[in-house]
């Protein structure tokens, strides 16, 4: 059986598992651009942000880099996805109704919706990732990261039931206040570090991470998080050092990497460590000294950059891959080439635009442009409707290929 760095044809699921995540979380990140051009809720864009991109590409990712990276292989993938799938969509369309109608049956049905969907995938995932005996740095980390989503997820039901008026609402600003710490740090940051220590140096051979932080860092993130709740800013402190720690020893292992070529998903990444490094920085400044709303505003604006970078480097390599990868395994000789797929220069063109939302937020913020604010919600929809068009025509190159080559049965 053709393997490749571990991934064999059992273990991968159908390409549609990925691809129906990724498309979807890419129209979601056109709608936000849009959204954020008129009158907008900075809640429903929080959450059309986190949920409708972000969870949508990671558990994208997650039912593909499971099988890869850790070895666990999900019964029925393509079933139990669309679940997931279909109930998170609806699920935000719904919250967004929600937040901005404020109307309490929907925030109720959105609590149902997102709450079964995403815990239907969570629990699934953490069910076969417990199993493993020995677990690699990046199989544990998954623990940690999806652990961290299982505690987002119930803290967001609560949250919801609460805006809908059927809970009381008791410590209703701490748990939002834990609720974005997991969901930030502990979900999408633990993750991104986890699949870091695997692909980081399978993508583009690099040294090794050293063993200290691979053994330990995950893990230690993890408690803090647990611990957050009772000494908030010097846990804020520790976590924003590690992170930087950790972004700072990634950027060092992409320049020591053996093939030095032009890659705009190097680029990506060297953007998102550098971002996360910003951030953090002005969350430790902002524990000593206390910064202007701006400043402050820039750390948020820097970290959802960092994890769109990341995402943005992770789609431009899995899917001409996985493309190749499945029509070869099918026995279709005339399989296209990975930069058939999705040519290298178009993900530079869409590191370029992604540079120039970045400074058009940053300026926009430190100037209290309006205009510039709007420059960088239509340059949010181009970026994400480029990178949809390109994720819609690989689609249809696979499936022109099964439609019109020749197949080789072995």
């Amino acid at each position: 059986m053709f393997n490749q760095g571990g991934l064999s044809l059992e273990q991968a699921p159908p390409i549609s598992v990925v691809l129906r995540f990724f498309i979807t979380a890419s129209i979601f990140g056109l709608l936000l651009g849009l959204y954020l051009l008129g009158d907008f809720n900075n809640i429903a864009v929080i959450h059309i942000l986190a949920l409708g991109v972000m969870a949508s590409f990671m558990l994208g990712a997650m039912f593909q880099m499971l099988p890869v990276i850790a070895g666990v292989i999900i019964k029925m993938p393509s079933k139990k996805a669309m679940i997931t799938h279909i109930l998170l969509t609806i699920g935000v369309i719904v919250q967004i109704i929600a937040f901005n109608s404020q109307t309490d049956f929907l925030y109720l049905l959105s609590a149902i919706l997102l709450g079964l969907g995403l815990l239907h995938a969570t629990t699934l995932m953490l069910k076969e990732i417990i199993q493993i005996k020995d677990h690699s740095s990046s199989s544990k980390g998954m623990l940690f990261a999806l652990g961290s989503f299982f505690i987002t997820i119930i803290l967001g039901i609560y949250l919801l039931l609460t805006l809908g008026g059927y809970t009381n609402g008791y410590l209703f600003a701490e748990l939002r206040e834990i609720h974005y710490s997991f969901a930030l740090f502990g979900w999408i940051t633990l993750l991104i570090i986890s699949i870091s220590f695997q692909v980081i140096e399978m993508f583009y051979v690099t040294p090794k991470y050293p063993e200290f932080i691979t053994k330990y860092l995950t893990v230690i993130i993890f408690t803090l998080l647990l611990l957050k709740a009772l000494s908030s800013d010097i846990i804020d402190m520790i976590l924003a050092t590690l992170f930087i720690i950790y972004a700072s020893i990634t950027i060092h292992r992409l320049y020591k990497r053996r093939r030095p070529t032009s890659d705009a998903t190097v680029w990506f990444w060297r953007l998102g460590m550098g971002l996360l490094i910003v951030s953090m920085s002005i969350i430790l400044i902002d524990n000593i000294t206390t910064l202007h709303e701006n400043l402050k505003s820039i750390s948020q604006i820097t970290f959802i950059s960092f994890a769109l970078s990341i995402v943005f480097a992770m789609v431009y390599k899995i899917v001409p891959f996985l493309v190749w990868f499945h029509l070869s395994n099918q026995g279709y000789m005339e399989a296209p080439m990975m930069f058939d797929v999705i040519h290298p220069k178009k993900a530079k063109i869409h590191f370029s635009i992604h540079i120039a939302m970045l400074i058009a937020f940053i300026a926009s913020t430190l100037l209290d442009s309006k205009l510039l604010f709007l420059l960088a919600s239509l340059l949010v929809a181009i970026s994400f409707g480029w990178l949809l068009y390109h994720l819609i025509f690989a689609l249809r190159k696979y499936n022109y290929t099964q439609k019109y080559t020749k197949k080789i049965e072995w």
